[in-house]
């Protein structure tokens, strides 16, 4: 983030002392984790108690107007002192997670005139009353930074500007030391300001932004340009938009909040256009979102952009250019109450890793120009959006390329199979990743046979996707040259060991190739005389190729009143459950070795019939690890406590009462994929 200086004589302003109402709810405290969550978190808990304290009536008076007539005690004081308090917090606790990387304790206070925590001397005359922030981690040994070119470790950027910047607002500051625990501590006197210094001046243009205005913003358009909050409420607002635009996955989204976090802030109106995914020569951009202070003047500023796209050259910094006033000439003015509907126009170029993507354009009615100070933090604005498509894109086209794998890595529909209703569920994990999870359902010649699976590749993404593309059509192949179940996975698992340890062979030679120091490569020959490598180690080079698996062959029996023999075998793979009709519940496989990780391994399987009635239950681990705090969902045999339960239902209701199960057992959707087999012998 670009640093905008902060003149030191326009930070501690002489002004009436602030009372307070003594209070017991004065103080709020919380416990943060040590991960990069927790600045954001901190920021908005200090922001929610100044905003509680005022309505509260803890503090009694204005700082900003003193309580003169048309503003309602404790109306503007958490403006300007939520900006500072938000700016120490978020600087001290990054600094806190960074550096010490335990928990962090933050901790608000408000101080009585006289009252003085700090264990530093007063000075001469009374404590005016004031906001004091503690910040405490439990690494005491390891000291605070102040990093002041604002670049991390390896040369990663912004890590906080630290102490440099507490000592820029805050009145008083200082470290305490403890026992297993280092505090960093300032005082923020709530000190008013000269009334008339900012007559005029929009409450608006002074505040950082809340959560509540980044959603729904105020309506009121910006008068005139406040330095003041140029130069302080600036980083406030740079920090929350980056916060809100990071966490965007959708390209349209990102344009929407863009306009919000704008208007009316820093222009009247904005307008974002998107190129094509492609950014074909003379494509016409997009108009992907129109917003303007004046909910009414949206639709006819819509359709005076729409008719001439901005044109801007491509430039990799994508600065702003100046623009007419759009309808200029043609009497079709825009500025809701700017008379003649004219103004300053800035456009922007928004640009990821060299490329555009599209055009900021923003106006402010009745100027002539945009000071320089608010055009280079629309400009930097225009840069985190420009980042924030770009990411959405790529996440857009890995979700693309995933769902073609998907789609092609899985059949597209499933034998039935005589004398069996089956019911299949198959919900991948929203990640926008190729699962690992995979299904078939086939017939066998000579058609007196069929064959199911259900399994489980290790990790996700195209890494999955390979292993997948592999193991069904080998399962497919070897199942219909006859062998029978526990053949098969023995085949199954060579075939991934070879491949793994082609593989390793392969990255082995690449790495001596390119290293003149290294011995001399080991010869094909020689490297099959050796054990193979352990597919999943990393150092060896090779890549982990490793399955769980539930195959199965089912064979109907002809004069048994129905019954259907199944012949099954599980390779570390969640057991298949069978639920008679009485209710009983048992499994109806032995625990054996996953597939991919010791090649000498005999697979054994157990056979039984299904009898009319029977329901076979199969599923993958996102159903049986499905989490809700630390409990799994198969705790205490949750899921065959859930299969009893549906005694008397179809094949298709077993499935929808299970993954209703796996839904209702927790709030959050489910992180793994859902796959799951119901085989039920009618």
């Amino acid at each position: 983030m670009g640093r905008i200086p902060i003149p030191r004589e326009t930070l501690h302003l002489p002004a009436p002392q602030v009372p307070l109402r003594r209070d017991t709810r004065s103080t709020s405290r919380t416990s943060l984790p040590g991960n990069p969550l927790a600045p954001s978190a901190a920021r908005r808990f200090t922001r929610a108690a100044l905003a509680d304290w005022t309505s509260l009536g803890l503090l009694t008076t204005c700082t900003f107007c003193q309580g003169d007539e048309g503003c309602s005690p404790g109306e503007h004081s958490t403006d300007l002192l939520a900006d500072d308090a938000v700016l120490i917090v978020d600087e001290l606790v990054t600094n806190a997670v960074v550096h010490a990387g335990t928990t962090v304790e933050l901790l608000c206070r408000l101080e009585d005139p006289g009252e003085d925590v700090s264990g530093t001397p007063a000075g001469e005359g009374e404590e005016p009353a004031a906001l004091v922030l503690e910040i405490s981690d439990h690494h005491p040994a390891r000291a605070i930074q102040s990093d002041p070119a604002g670049q991390g470790p390896a040369g990663t950027p912004e890590y906080g500007r630290g102490l440099q910047l507490v000592a820029a607002l805050a009145e008083r500051w200082g470290i305490t030391y403890r026992s297993g625990l280092k505090t960093v501590w300032a005082r923020l006197p709530l000190a008013g300001r000269d009334p008339e210094q900012d007559q005029g001046t929009e409450p608006a243009l002074r505040r950082g932004l809340r959560a509540a205005e980044i959603l729904a913003p105020a309506t009121r358009r910006t008068a005139r340009d406040d330095p003041e909050w140029t130069g302080r409420g600036a980083l406030s607002f740079l920090a929350e938009a980056s916060e809100l635009l990071a966490g965007q996955l959708d390209e349209d989204l990102v344009a929407a909040l863009a306009g919000q976090l704008l208007v009316p802030r820093l222009a009247e109106w904005c307008a974002v256009w998107l190129d094509g995914e492609g950014g074909q020569q003379g494509a016409a951009p997009r108009l992907a979102r129109v917003w303007h202070a004046d909910e009414a003047g949206i639709e006819p500023l819509r359709r005076i952009l729409e008719k001439e796209p901005p044109r801007l050259p491509v430039s990799p910094r994508g600065g702003p250019v100046r623009m007419p006033w759009p309808g200029e000439g043609s009497g079709a003015g825009t500025g809701s109450g700017s008379g003649a509907g004219s103004g300053a126009v800035l456009a922007c170029r928004l640009v990821a890793n060299g490329r555009a993507l599209g055009t900021l354009v923003l106006g402010r009615p009745g100027q002539d120009a945009v000071p320089d100070e608010v055009t280079a933090l629309i400009e930097d604005f225009a840069r985190r959006v420009g980042l924030a498509i770009g990411a959405a894109r790529r996440y857009t086209r890995q979700v693309t390329i995933s769902r073609v794998l998907q789609r092609g890595l899985l059949p597209t529909q499933v034998a039935r199979i005589p004398g069996i209703a089956s019911s299949l569920v198959y919900e991948p994990s929203d990640d926008g990743l190729a699962g690992g999870d995979f299904y078939d359902v086939f017939p066998c010649p000579p058609g007196d046979r069929w064959c199911f699976m259900l399994g489980d590749v290790q990790g996700s993404g195209p890494e999955a996707a390979v292993v997948t593309g592999l193991a069904r059509p080998w399962l497919r192949l070897l199942a219909r040259e006859g062998y029978r179940v526990g053949a098969v996975l023995d085949r199954l698992n060579r075939l991934l060991l070879d491949d793994a340890t082609e593989a390793a062979e392969s990255a082995s030679l690449r790495v001596a190739a390119s290293s003149p120091s290294s011995p001399p490569a080991v010869s094909p020959a020689s490297a099959a005389s050796s054990p193979p490598a352990t597919p999943s180690s990393p150092s060896e080079g090779g890549q982990a190729r490793f399955l769980s698996l539930l195959y199965g062959e089912l064979m109907p029996l002809p004069g048994a009143g129905g019954a259907v023999r199944c012949t099954l075998a599980s390779a570390g793979h969640p057991l298949p459950l069978l639920l008679r009709p009485d209710g009983t519940v048992r499994a109806a496989a032995e625990p054996q070795l996953l597939l991919g990780v010791v090649e000498k391994v005999a697979y054994e399987s157990s056979t039984f019939d299904l009898e009319p009635g029977d329901t076979l239950l199969c599923v993958t681990d996102g159903v049986t690890e499905r989490r809700s705090g630390r409990r799994m969902l198969d705790d205490g045999d949750g899921l065959a406590r859930a299969l009893a339960g549906c005694v008397g239902l179809t094949a298709q209701g077993v499935a929808e009462r299970i993954r209703q199960a796996v839904h209702d057992f927790d709030e959050t959707p489910p992180e793994d994929d859902v796959a799951l087999l119901v085989l039920q012998a009618t």
